[in-house]
């Protein structure tokens, strides 16, 4: 028996290409190719999703510290001095503040020398 219903097959495999448009080489052109490569790289955009967030709150950390430093402390001083002067403020707003304005960032700094 052969098969007839050659419409659905054919539209499944002009999807998977399109898209893989933009990859090289056969991976773009190529049924098999580009199926694994699509598979892949779905796998790859999962793992990402979640160390992206790993990698932002690295850069933070690294800015908060970066920005500490000038005033006699370090990051991990700074952020029990946060905890004990009752300040709720997340990296991600630290780091802004930080690069953003220095100024603001500086109170912030002032005040927990003060609780610590």
């Amino acid at each position: 028996m052969r098969a007839k219903n050659h419409v659905a097959s054919r539209e499944r495999r002009r999807r998977i290409l399109r898209l893989t448009k933009g990859y090289w080489g056969r991976k773009k052109n190529v049924f098999r190719h580009a199926h694994n490569q699509l598979q892949k790289g779905w796998v790859y955009a999962y793992i990402h999703r979640r160390r992206k967030k790993r990698d932002f709150r690295r850069l933070w950390i690294i800015r908060i510290n970066a920005a500490v430093r000038p005033h006699g402390l370090s990051y991990s001083q700074f952020i029990n001095g946060l905890k004990r002067a009752n300040i709720a403020l997340n990296r991600k707003m630290l780091a802004d503040l930080a690069v953003t304005q220095p100024e603001a960032f500086a109170a912030i700094v002032a005040q927990v020398k003060a609780a610590g």
